[in-house]
């Protein structure tokens, strides 16, 4: 194709109805405002307190801020608290066992490469109010009672 007719395709495509379309937001059209910003200071749970899960196989959530976390192919901060070797120095949770089988469930000297990046599962929570309405319920036996 001629190198002259690419910016002049990819001008009438954006003329085009669908570039035209308006974005929306899940808020509507109100702006933002005090109510729907997330706290300035977010409060996290103690560390080491179990935070309760809404389904079954959810990944446990993490209770401590992870902001500033290096977790890389040289570096994983999680395994310097939660790594086999160190979580009874730490008091932290040790990793569990499935993180050290492969996909074809072969035992591995090291964590899997597919569970190497942690916060791929597993979140920080803290008290920040939704930006979205939730309606979800936990399964009837995992609700606290």
């Amino acid at each position: 194709m001629n190198k002259m007719l690419i910016p002049l395709i990819a001008g009438l495509l954006c003329l085009s109805p669908l570039a035209q379309a308006e974005v929306k937001s899940l808020r509507g059209d109100r702006p933002p405002n005090e109510d729907s910003r997330p706290p300035i200071k977010p409060q996290y749970r103690k560390d080491g307190e179990v935070l309760p899960r809404d389904f079954v196989q959810q990944p446990p959530l993490i209770p401590h801020k992870i902001d500033g976390y290096q977790i890389d192919l040289r570096y994983n901060k999680c395994l310097s608290c939660h790594g086999w070797d160190k979580y009874r120095e730490a008091g932290a949770t040790k990793i569990s066992q499935t993180h050290f089988k492969d996909r074809e469930g072969n035992d591995l000297a090291d964590i899997a490469p597919t569970r190497y990046f942690c916060n791929q599962c597993h979140v920080p929570q803290a008290n920040a109010k939704p930006l979205v309405e939730n309606t979800f319920q936990p399964v009837e036996s995992l609700k606290e009672k």
